[in-house]
């Protein structure tokens, strides 16, 4: 699992649980807190960004890949690095992890900043790969009809069945032995968070997934002057 730890050795230790799932860290995180008053921690989850093995390699195991794994990746990072208490700062599906590791070990957490928040509730996930889809019904029937499941799923306003279905066979999809079938799920997937995030005004397309970004990271432990927003509110929910 990859890591780093930049800022002040002596300041206040903070944890940055990345979105995704899958997304991995970035150079902009380093520049998150005041880098004289905190001691800022990255990781890559497991099979994601530079943690290895990648998620499109076909030798992954993704079944070791489950929020029990990552909660205890967590927790032996903490113990690696002699942190007794850390600020977990979250976005998205950063946000049902860290609540997830809060209430495991709520003696080990100094705080929560979160943003973009995300519990990862049934309702959440009725409404993000259905409900929403009455908005964007063509591109809901493309998702939809990809694993083969029209007939199971035929209107973005229906309630039933449970839209784990969906979800489920889309995971059997990405674990195919056969790696283009995995290219094929992925890019769909895409393609709905994309028709999804269209209406955001800074709204972003996803590249092509399944290959693991590189990245230039300064070698430099010191982050940028932060942005300071987190100054009057350290442990701000």
């Amino acid at each position: 699992m990859y890591w780093e730890t930049c800022g002040n050795p002596d300041g206040v230790p903070a944890l940055i649980v990345h979105g995704g799932p899958g997304s991995g860290c970035t150079a902009g995180n380093r520049r998150t807190f005041d880098p004289d008053r905190f001691r800022t921690i990255l990781f890559d989850q497991r099979n994601c960004g530079r943690s290895r093995p990648h998620a499109s390699d076909p030798a992954a195991d993704m079944s070791l890949n489950t929020t029990e794994h990552l909660l205890r990746d967590m927790e032996q990072l903490r113990e690696l690095l002699g942190v007794d208490r850390w600020l977990l700062e979250a976005a998205s599906w950063g946000v049902t992890l860290s609540l997830a590791y809060a209430e495991r070990q709520p003696e080990r957490v100094s705080g929560l900043l979160l943003s973009s928040v995300t519990s990862t509730r049934p309702l959440e996930t009725e409404w993000l790969y259905r409900g929403v889809g009455r908005f964007f019904p063509e591109a809901w029937a493309r998702f939809r009809n990809f694993p083969g499941l029209a007939d199971t799923y035929r209107l973005p306003t229906d309630s039933a069945p449970p839209i784990t279905g969906l979800l489920q066979a889309y995971a059997q999809l990405m674990e195919d032995p056969d790696i283009s079938v995995r290219a094929r799920a992925a890019t769909e997937w895409l393609a709905w968070e994309d028709a999804v995030l269209s209406r955001e005004s800074n709204a972003i397309r996803a590249p092509t997934a399944l290959a693991p970004t590189t990245r230039s990271w300064p070698s430099s432990a010191s982050a940028p002057t932060t942005s300071g927003r987190t100054h009057s509110c350290p442990t701000a929910f």
